[in-house]
């Protein structure tokens, strides 16, 4: 990996001395069959031909074009022949003598991928076809053509791709004459407008493709047509919902042409759904792919609809906020993520069905925020992104969450209408360009007459969360003399808050808020006059709305409130705020563990909203694995595991919320009689009323069983027989290495850390089998195992790889004192070491630091 790295500083150079006219790419991809070679004798590579047409703005000057690849045929700069071993050193080309005018052509035999990164090879192991596609983020291109990899660099881009002739070819712009070229497998692209090499994009393969068509009526009477495509594996087409794709995007397009005034400028839409994908999906103008995951194989609840509208909405806000206007150098990543973060829950919620996006908004996204932000390796907004390593892990909660959730703050701070004519301006006034940080602060500062330099010191230039607490006093009559809300943090930031006031109003109405009042926070201590003179409430609610980015904390009369009538509040928004401050108490060793765990057992079965209660389930679990006491555990696992199956049986029957309860019955089933019931809903003789247990549900169902050694490798291949699919064998894979033996883990840590044979799914579902929390002693000797590798592991593997394992193997169920003081230990050791693997062991060491601390507060109790 040192070797493919990129610093900023040598991205600004070659910025200021290029300027790229275009690209001309030619790929052979019919080496992907077996026995059709393409060009070369090696099923693992596919040529590419690339030509660049670029100018220097002093002759003479010397530069270099990025290319991983293992080989080069040759390369022409001007006409010249330059020896590919001399210029070529693995993933650079040097250019020395440069012209003001260049043409550079570069012959190379690439690689096909099976990491999700570059051009990635996938086969189906249902029928044996063959599917690609790429995923360039950060700085993938250039290992399917060569090209200058900084997002800075943007250019127009023609390709032709050769492909098997049963294939169908797609990319950022629409085939040429898709009849000719289905028929002679040669497929010529129209040359896109200028975009950076990361969003550039090729999918092939017998896809299944589903079409539809998008008009509107554009202000000059003219009518914009956007043909719509999806696809997905033949595998999958039986459960593909294209139809509850395209009113998505429909719905999409209308909303952010309403606000942004400003045409989709790429032409077609097509959306890409495909396997072993790395992340939820990207991208790329005219041809945006995702994870195959959001096609559903059995039954899921609304929230997973809403969490995949959700991501197509964030990905057309990119056609805008990143593709139509992209940042210069990865220091400003947050100008693209941020935003669509933002605009996916903005769009969601005024535009489909899903109006109550906010909620999972402030529940989910915003939990990923808080904890990234107390993190060591927090970091601004607008981060310090000194090379490509540091890229790819900034590619976090805090770009992502906290920046959407410091649009939020903005927005109710500027204004909607002045928020969005500041986009406005931004996208006319910077089309096809690049921009840093300053330039959308000047138009917002155009459009809003507010300060913005001051508000991007506060909330963008700096990193840490402020915890805002009220703090009343009551006079003879009990009503409020003064309320304040007391600010903590390194940096005391503005923030518009919503104060609410509740108080129980009997079992039927419940906690209802009677009093609010909207405030500008600003320093340790903010009076809320509006509300002196009110009656004393039951339940003090700072943040109520979830206007503004902090922790939420409570009196001790609000707590009291909450741990007897939390089910009883009537508002789901305030509901949900509650529940993830009570979280965050827990986290921060605040509020004993089992408290929230019995807060779960009473009120979560009461819980209207299901994705509140999906996240519940999330943070339960981790609470009993990691924050309990170890001498509790056993107690509280029992008791989540018989407050899960009772709440399954009170759940109405084939709804959402007995089929979230079912899925955490069998993450928490360890008794002899929860296991037999998880033996008997899989065999068809026990029964419960109105639960289907379609494929995905059987492996949810068969984990655990194999995990406590009840079910065991003839009982997986069985199950596999019944789904001998893709799916089906990375369920296969995590099953197995879930067994509760010595050789099971020893297979999986060779697979994972000694060779490179696994795809990157499966290394993943080897990742997710490996650690059980039932299975401590089993996996205590990997600890120091884990120091030994993970060095080597991150320079051999790929950056994607080596953070899947880096992570996924760190020993956080080894919670003793002697796993911090090993880490301690290889950190104190490792100063030289890559800072971004450097980054990933010491938050690591971060959350096993603060599961100690928690394990140590719950068992005060």
């Amino acid at each position: 990996m040192p070797g493919e790295n990129l610093s900023r500083d040598e991205a600004r150079q070659r910025a200021e001395l290029l300027s790229v006219d275009g690209y001309e790419v030619s790929l052979d991809l019919r080496s992907a069959v077996d026995g059709q070679s393409g060009g070369t004798a090696d099923p693992h590579t596919f040529r590419s031909v690339t030509t660049i047409r670029f100018r220097s703005t002093q002759a003479g000057a010397s530069t270099f074009v990025d290319l991983i690849a293992p080989s080069v045929t040759s390369v022409t700069l001007n006409g010249s022949a330059l020896d590919p071993s001399a210029v070529f050193d693995g993933s650079r080309i040097a250019l020395e003598s440069l012209a003001r005018e260049n043409v550079l052509v570069v012959d190379a035999q690439c690689a096909y991928s099976r990491t999700g990164e570059g051009l990635h090879r996938f086969v189906d192991p249902e029928d044996g076809e063959v599917y690609l596609y790429t995923q360039y983020e950060p700085a993938d291109a250039r290992r399917v053509f060569a090209n200058f990899e900084q997002p800075d660099l943007k250019a127009p881009y023609q390709l032709e791709v050769t492909a098997p002739e049963s294939w169908t070819v797609w990319s950022n712009s629409a085939a040429e004459d898709p009849s000719t070229s289905a028929k002679d497998g040669v497929w010529r692209f129209a040359a896109t407008k200028p975009i950076s090499t990361y969003i550039t994009a090729v999918v092939a393969g017998p896809y299944h493709y589903e079409t539809d068509l998008y008009t509107r009526a554009l202000p000059d009477g003219t009518v914009l047509e956007i043909p719509l495509g999806a696809m997905c594996r033949k595998g999958l087409a039986r459960h593909f919902d294209a139809d509850d794709i395209f009113l998505i995007t429909k719905q999409g397009l209308d909303f952010f042409h309403d606000r942004f005034d400003y045409p989709y400028p790429f032409g077609k839409y097509d959306q890409a759904f495909v396997p072993e994908y790395n992340i939820g999906a990207m991208e790329n103008p005219g041809c945006v792919t995702f994870r195959e995951e959001y096609i559903f194989r059995g039954q899921v609840t609304r929230s997973s609809y809403e969490r995949r509208a959700n991501t197509i909405l964030h990905e057309m806000a990119h056609m805008w906020f990143g593709d139509l206007v992209t940042m210069v150098w990865w220091d400003d990543l947050w100008l693209k993520e941020s935003f669509a973060d933002f605009m996916g829950s903005y769009a969601i919620v005024g535009a489909t069905r899903f109006t109550d996006g906010w909620i999972t908004f402030a529940n989910n996204r915003k939990a990923w925020a808080y904890r990234a932000d107390q993190l060591p390796s927090t970091h601004p907004v607008t981060a310090d992104i000194r090379d490509l390593e540091d890229a790819k892990l900034n590619f976090d909660g805090i770009t992502y969450a906290k920046g959407a959730s410091v649009l939020k703050q903005l927005v109710a701070y500027a204004g909607e209408e002045a928020f969005l004519e500041g986009a406005r301006r931004y996208f006319k006034r910077h089309a096809y360009g690049n921009t840093r940080l300053a330039d959308l602060l000047s138009v917002l500062e155009e459009t809003s007459g507010r300060d913005m330099a001051a508000w991007s010191r506060s909330w963008l230039e700096t990193s840490g969360v402020n915890a805002l607490t009220p703090v009343a006093t009551y006079d003879a009559a009990d009503r409020i003399t003064e309320l304040a809300i007391l600010q903590d943090g390194d940096v005391l930031r503005p923030h518009r808050v919503a104060v609410g006031l509740y108080r129980y109003e009997g079992a039927e109405t419940g906690l209802v808020r009677y009093a609010r009042a909207e405030v500008d926070v600003t320093g340790a201590r903010t009076v809320v006059t509006e509300l002196a003179g009110t009656d004393r409430p039951d339940l003090v609610l700072v943040n109520d709305d979830d206007l503004t980015y902090c922790k939420i904390r409570f009196d001790e009369g609000s707590l009291e409130t909450l741990r007897a009538h939390l089910g009883d509040i009537a508002d789901p928004m305030a509901r949900a705020l509650c529940w993830s401050a009570l979280w965050s108490l827990t986290r921060d060793a605040l509020v004993p563990t089992r408290d929230f765990v019995d807060l779960v057992l009473r009120f979560a079965g009461r819980e209207s909203d299901i994705g509140v209660l999906q996240m519940l389930h999330t943070w339960t679990h981790t609470a009993l694995v990691h924050y309990a006491a170890p001498e509790w555990r056993e107690e509280g696992g029992r008791l989540l595991a018989e407050g899960a199956l009772r709440e399954l049986r009170l759940a109405e029957p084939g709804s959402q919320h007995q089929l979230t309860w079912a899925r955490f019955f069998a993450a928490t089933a360890r008794s002899a009689a929860d296991l037999q019931l998880l033996e008997g809903l899989l065999a068809g003789t026990a029964r419960i009323d109105g639960l289907d247990v379609d494929q995905e549900m059987r492996w949810a169902f068969l984990e655990p069983l194999v995990a406590e050694g009840v079910a065991d490798e003839s009982g997986i291949a069985a199950e596999l027989a019944r789904d001998d699919t893709a799916s089906g064998k990375r369920h296969e894979v995590r099953c197995l290495t879930a067994r509760p033996s010595a050789e099971a883990k020893a297979t999986a840590w060779e697979q994972m850390v000694e060779s490179d044979t696994l795809s990157n799914a499966l290394v993943i579902a080897t990742i997710s089998g490996f650690a059980q929390a039932g299975q401590r002693e089993l996996l205590a000797p990997y600890t120091t195992k884990y120091f030994e590798v993970i060095e080597r592991v991150w320079q051999e593997r790929s950056i994607q790889i080596g953070m899947d394992v880096v992570r996924g193997l760190f020993p956080s169920l080894q919670d003793a004192e002697g796993t911090l003081a090993a880490t301690d230990a290889w950190v104190a050791a490792h100063e030289d070491a890559p800072a971004a693997l450097r980054r990933l062991v010491l938050e690591a060491r971060d959350d096993l630091a603060r599961a100690a601390r928690a394990q140590a507060r719950d068992a005060t109790v």
